[in-house]
């Protein structure tokens, strides 16, 4: 069950905001990784946090010393330490061992740090428990947020909530969508 909600709060609305800034920068630093290896960088979503996954590089075996192996999406995660096949001469190794480090070096220096939703929960007042349980998402439109969670928010949890019904909230999501696409 979907419990819609709004609010004017000024602190819900910042938190928002903030995690939106937030994320919009951690795309960028995630697009600009892609960049530098040539290709898309995952967004991977486990819970409420958002890490990089991997490239989306070709399923070539030759790319396998440094790579693992595609996941079902295609993007491939690099390797801590090269894998070197069964033969490789000495001097071929070294020089495989050298590049792998230079990648690791690229990653480090380039690979966002993970964030996390949560603080964006936390700091608008909604119990997390209940969206790791029930699930919930919520937007900014203008100076309203509006929230769809899958459990009842709890009174003078949130600052101003107001409960909305199912229409109103889709109304403005649309709103929000139809920006976007003529972004």
């Amino acid at each position: 069950m979907s419990y819609f909600y709004k609010t004017e709060s000024p602190k819900v609305l910042a938190a928002v905001r903030a995690w939106d800034e937030k994320k919009a920068a951690w795309n960028a630093k995630r697009e600009h990784l892609g960049r530098i290896f040539g290709a898309d960088a995952s967004p991977m979503y486990s819970g409420s946090r958002n890490y990089v996954g991997g490239i989306k590089l070709s399923a070539s075996r030759d790319l396998d010393v440094h790579w693992c192996r595609p996941d079902e999406y295609g993007y491939r995660s690099l390797r801590r330490n090269a894998k070197h096949a069964k033969g490789t001469e000495k001097e071929v190794r070294s020089t495989e061992k050298d590049v792998h480090q230079h990648l690791l070096n690229l990653w480090e220096a380039h690979c966002p740090s993970d964030i996390d939703q949560d603080e964006m929960w936390e700091a608008i007042g909604v119990e997390r428990g209940g969206i790791w349980l029930s699930g919930g998402v919520c937007f900014s439109h203008g100076e309203t947020v509006y929230l769809n969670l899958g459990s009842k928010a709890a009174d003078g949890d949130v600052d101003g909530l107001v409960e909305i019904v199912s229409s109103e909230y889709e109304t403005a999501r649309q709103r929000v969508l139809n920006a976007r696409k003529a972004a």
